[in-house]
């Protein structure tokens, strides 16, 4: 299952009684602040939720499946990087199988 931004406003609005309109463009104000910093290079932090930074991709060779005789040139670039913050990271560490259980 996927969680979408809507599916967000609509929790948050039936939890706080808040007009979904009013929830939406609280949403989306909030991710268009981490977006901003984001793009400026600065790192964002969520107590308890996670870290976004930004981090530099080295510059590398890849390689086209369909024509391996032929190195591609991957430029460096930026990208986003998280890491999860303790609490989220032992919720979800809850999810692992247990020890000499098959998954099934």
């Amino acid at each position: 299952m996927t969680l979408t931004k809507r599916d967000l406003v609509v929790r948050i609005s039936e939890d706080t009684g808040l007009v979904q309109t009013q929830v939406f463009e609280a949403v989306q104000k909030t991710l268009d602040y981490i977006a901003e910093a984001l793009a400026k290079g600065d790192k964002v932090e969520l107590r308890n939720f996670g870290v976004f930074d930004v981090v530099t991709r080295k510059p590398r060779v890849g390689r086209n499946p369909k024509r391996p005789d032929v190195d591609v040139t991957i430029p460096a670039r930026a990208s986003v990087k998280f890491k999860a913050g303790k609490e989220m990271k032992e919720s979800v560490l809850k999810l692992s199988p247990k020890k000499g259980k098959k998954a099934a």
